[in-house]
């Protein structure tokens, strides 16, 4: 009897995205992201849009380019995102996810199992329309208005802009979860604790920038 033995090895993506967010500029036809490969063998890059909850609008108002493409080991390449003539809401943005995923490109070796790990990253793709141009995140954050429903705090944005938040605390608690509200609209944040009780309900908050940092903290008491 003759036995095989087939040795495995492991083969990891690692393809860095330049940044947690890619603002679209409507007055621009199209925006770029970097992609690196830090493997030291080459990777093959898929990008994709998805939505972000059932009121997005359709996501092939985008088109990506390349959608499918190699990097080399300590390549950079691009990712585009281009419009496709579909119309977006002029007055307010519209937000999407954009999907970068990393395979690794590995060569089939016939007496070798290799195990396959394909690392996705997910970042926000945020369209500002060109009438909203000179509009930041950090110009509507104070005038949040903040307020409670049942176990819930609730957040109205009168804006045209989505705030992602990077901190909302409760009397110094952490609420944790990636929070965002979209333009003109209230959001519901669900707390452990009752808010029932009385008592002072102090509400601290932040909000992420263009450029994926975190933004000046406010405060404010809720009825």
């Amino acid at each position: 009897m003759v036995g095989f033995l087939l040795s495995s090895s492991i083969a990891q993506a690692s393809v860095v995205v330049g940044g947690t967010r890619l603002v679209f500029d409507g007055a621009k036809n199209n925006a770029v992201i970097t992609v690196e490969n830090k493997d030291q063998s080459s990777n093959i890059v898929q990008s994709w849009l998805s939505v972000v909850d059932a009121a997005s609008p359709a996501k092939d108002a985008f088109i990506i380019t390349p959608p499918l493409f190699r990097l080399k080991a300590g390549e950079k390449g691009f990712v585009r995102v281009v419009r496709s003539g579909k119309k977006l809401p002029d007055d307010r943005e519209s937000m999407f996810w954009l999907n970068i995923k990393g395979i690794p490109a590995t060569e089939y070796l016939p007496d070798k199992n290799v195990v396959q790990f394909a690392i996705n990253s997910k970042i926000k793709l945020i369209y500002r329309p060109a009438a909203l141009k000179g509009n930041t995140p950090e110009s509507y954050a104070e005038k949040l208005q903040w307020g409670k429903a049942g176990d819930s705090v609730t957040v109205k944005n009168n804006s045209p802009l989505y705030m992602n938040f990077s901190q909302v605390s409760l009397n110094g608690k952490n609420i944790s979860g990636a929070w965002f509200a979209a333009p003109f609209s209230t959001l519901k944040i669900p707390v452990q604790s009752t808010l029932s009780a009385t008592g002072k309900k102090e509400i601290t908050w932040s909000v992420i920038n263009d450029y994926g940092m975190s933004g000046k903290k406010y405060t404010a008491i809720i009825q």
